[in-house]
């Protein structure tokens, strides 16, 4: 299928690895024009590197959780089609344990961030009447993890503020959406997971089978979703292929959110 996506302009948040560097190979496979980001140039150069073989590719080093960031990105490449929102960060600690700073720090990083670029690149859409704006939440901003409760704010809150930039740019040729993954094997969890199967004693195959168990046992597919099949509904969501897709909170989840709605 081919999904339209030739010469627009997309731009993905923390895409040097894991799901963003995914989202970026996708959306290059399909000639898309992207730009791949990470606030290491070390990282940025490696990941243009591998995905210059496949298509139009470029790299912005910079940290996106700041204003100043955001500002360079954007009078770096004014024009952009596409905004995938995939920077973020999580980390499970006690609700007790986590002080005022942490909360600070992953609602600049996980939400500011994506608000910052949405503001930046809106009015271009709106000129084109065209544009896609993606958050990558996560099934764990409906089904808050009680590990990490300050993640599960950030997530539940990008799936609120893509919700009402879709209800401000009704009638548009703009869709904005957010995509929620379920556990997935990108390169922190597999680093995370790795280090508490190595701390029990466990391949991490066996922490794998223990977490779908008794952790997420509500899960349908009872195992890590992988980065790339993440990036394949957001290459969807992105073409405008989904013209008829806004507002939504949409799942790759492996069915851990247990409703049908």
């Amino acid at each position: 299928m081919d999904l339209q996506l030739k010469n627009k302009r997309a731009l993905v948040s923390g895409s040097t690895a894991g799901i963003g560097y995914a989202i970026a190979e996708a959306l290059v496979r399909e000639r898309a024009a992207v730009i791949v980001n990470g606030r290491a140039q070390k990282a940025v150069d490696e990941a243009v590197g591998k995905l210059k073989p496949l298509g139009s590719v470029i790299g912005f080093a910079g940290d996106l959780s700041t204003a100043e960031g955001a500002a360079a990105l954007a009078k770096a490449h004014p024009d952009v089609d596409i905004v995938v929102n995939n920077l973020g960060i999580f980390e499970p600690k006690d609700f007790e344990q986590i002080p005022d700073a942490d909360w600070t720090r992953f609602f600049e990083i996980n939400v500011l961030s994506g608000v910052r670029l949405a503001r930046a690149y809106l009015p271009g859409m709106r000129k084109r009447d065209w544009g896609r704006i993606i958050f990558i939440s996560s099934e764990s901003g409906v089904q808050i993890p009680a590990e990490m409760v300050h993640y599960g704010m950030t997530k539940s809150a990008q799936i609120s503020i893509a919700r009402g930039i879709a209800e401000a740019v009704a009638g548009t040729g703009i869709t904005v959406n957010s995509v929620l993954p379920g556990p997935t094997k990108s390169r922190g969890v597999v680093d995370f997971v790795d280090a508490l199967a190595k701390a029990d004693n466990k391949s991490f195959d066996a922490f794998e089978k223990e977490f779908f168990e008794k952790v997420r046992p509500t899960s349908l597919i009872k195992r890590f979703a992988t980065p790339e099949e993440v990036a394949s509904l957001v290459a969807y969501v992105a073409s405008p292929l989904s013209s008829a897709t806004t507002g939504a909170a949409l799942r790759v989840d492996g069915g851990t959110i247990k409703s049908a709605f």
